[in-house]
């Protein structure tokens, strides 16, 4: 077979890598979106995926795609990256995921890829490539994103709490079972617009690195973002239930009230970090706004010890996925 016959085979095969990656981000991440209107009962699980995974779709035609050119063009080098980096680094993403599903730990799919690109890529050509902008914008949001969730989460409980003070407590409840739909979907509209734009950035990067989309482009082909936001609305339709009852419940007990406060403070957190160009976790997100409302009621209704776990996984993600991508990457290396 002739080298470009191969070329374009490697190419194809790395695209469906990072296609069956962006479907692995929403099966893993559902429970992101889905677990506070589960565990408070507003949904049934396959009506609440069902739900998401229309909102994750809606979000291609809201976002700018400002998420993507960071992944694909903020982080490294464009002239380093080639087809061998990309392996690298979708191997560390893919072998982080599986090992946190599989455990249930509601780790980040963005930091794993983002730790993937810069590990094969320093296993390439050393720490000189990455670019200091970008990788700082995203180590600071592993931060400020749940400290922001945290925040807005807990301001929206004592809001609420103002609001409705003089309500009785089952009307209440009844009127945030409602409510509960528009901040779900909120928060799903959210994931979506964050979360596909991260594979679309790594296929883009490819793509350019191969000579098949221009370096200077401003926008990556349509067919890549179409097919990556219908991946992670795939991916959300199947649900990662492990870890739907580790946020919904373990951390701390959410009623419609709750989960509507959680949700509300995510989603802004979501859309602030889309708009500046910031690939955010999700799942760091809703997990501090999940802790600020369970704070807000009272310090002991949180589980402090699973949130401690849970910041565990978080610390470790992006060194975790770096080792492994580089290893990937020198695998590849050998291999072809």
């Amino acid at each position: 077979m002739e080298t470009a016959q191969v070329a374009l085979w490697a190419v194809v095969m790395l695209v469906a890598l990072a296609i069956a990656f962006d479907f692995m981000n929403g099966f893993h991440d559902a429970a992101n979106s889905i677990a506070t209107v589960v565990s408070t009962g507003v949904l049934r699980p396959t009506q609440a995926v069902v739900f998401a995974a229309c909102f994750n779709l809606l979000a291609v035609a809201i976002f700018h795609l400002s998420v993507a050119a960071t992944v694909g063009k903020g982080i490294v080098q464009p002239g380093v990256v080639d087809a061998h980096v990309v392996a690298g680094a979708l191997t560390g993403a893919v072998a982080w995921n599986l090992i946190t599903w599989y455990y249930g730990i509601p780790s980040s799919s963005s930091h794993a890829l983002i730790g993937g690109i810069v590990g094969a890529a320093t296993a390439k050509a050393g720490a000189g490539v990455l670019l200091a902008g970008g990788i700082l914008k995203t180590v600071a949001f592993i931060f400020i994103s749940p400290l922001l969730g945290f925040v807005l989460g807990s301001l929206t409980l004592v809001l609420v709490a103002r609001l409705f003070r003089r309500m009785r407590p089952k009307k209440v409840d009844r009127w945030f079972r409602r409510l509960q739909l528009l901040s779900a979907g909120a928060y799903s509209l959210g994931h979506g617009g964050n979360d596909a734009q991260k594979t679309i950035g790594i296929i883009w990067m490819l793509l350019m690195a191969t000579g098949y989309s221009a370096a200077g482009a401003d926008a990556p082909p349509v067919w890549v973002v179409i097919c990556c936001y219908a991946a992670i609305a795939a991916g959300t339709m199947f649900g990662g239930w492990r870890i739907v009852k580790t946020m919904g419940q373990k951390i701390t007990k959410l009623k419609p009230v709750g989960g509507f406060c959680a949700e509300t403070g995510g989603a802004l957190t979501l859309f602030f970090a889309t708009a500046l160009g910031v690939p955010v976790s999700t799942t760091h997100t809703i997990t501090g706004a999940i802790v600020g409302v369970g704070s807000a009621q009272r310090a002991s209704a949180v589980r402090w010890g699973v949130a401690g776990n849970i910041i565990w996984a978080w610390v470790l993600t992006i060194p975790a996925s770096a080792f492994v991508a580089a290893l990937g990457y020198w695998l590849s290396k050998a291999l072809f």
